[in-house]
């Protein structure tokens, strides 16, 4: 009987860690239970730490102009044994940060969105948790259920589909997102580093 209310108990912290990425980040980290691919991308990706790398476009399906002639900048800029902070610049728009966290059900991504004066966006902090152990040099986020709701909320349901994706290779890091009828893909070369850009906004009050 013990050993079975220990097992509930354990899956019901887990579902919590899945719905609400706050809960997750806030918990201490399990990281010693990570699969042993997402250990792996987690310290290929900790490598470029402090490095900046420019990107193209290669896939906008249905076409849109928010990416058009502006230049395209990822910086991995903040890197701890828990968390990785990469600011995505567009053009002058600093409003972006990938996050790339361990949590105790496994690597999370979210996307921190701010506004100039470093306040949160009212679409902010959703992406989802791998829901396999992924390979060493990709791995796969769906819209989990925080996210999902998000998106209700913001009359966007459409997006409930999102899974994204990040591929780590040698010579190339690549962000794709992928859902029915949209994909949107951006490359960056990783053999030439750029100078790094300005902080992201919202760094200055320690996000």
């Amino acid at each position: 009987m013990k050993n079975n209310k220990r097992l509930k108990q354990t899956l019901f912290a887990l579902s919590l860690c899945v719905a609400t990425p706050v809960l997750a980040e806030s918990s201490q980290p399990l990281t010693e239970s990570l699969p042993q691919p997402q250990t792996h991308f987690f310290e290929k990706l900790s490598a470029l730490c402090g490095k900046a790398f420019a990107g193209e476009i290669t896939v906008d399906t249905p076409a849109s102009d928010a990416f058009k002639g502006v230049s395209l900048i990822m910086h991995v800029r903040e890197c701890s044994d828990t968390e990785i902070r990469i600011p995505f610049h567009v053009g002058d728009d600093r409003s972006r940060t990938w996050v790339v966290s361990k949590t105790m059900a496994g690597l999370m991504l979210k996307h921190d969105h701010r506004h100039e004066d470093g306040s949160e966006d009212a679409l902010t902090q959703y992406g989802g948790v791998a829901v396999d152990e992924g390979w060493d040099s990709v791995q796969s986020f769906p819209a989990d259920l925080f996210t999902k709701t998000l998106f209700v909320r913001q009359q966007i349901p459409q997006s409930n589909d999102n899974t994204w994706q990040i591929y780590l290779y040698p010579e190339q890091f690549t962000y794709r997102l992928i859902r029915p009828a949209r994909e949107f893909r951006v490359d960056f070369d990783l053999n030439t580093a750029v100078p790094l850009p300005p902080a992201p906004w919202g760094a200055d009050k320690g996000n």
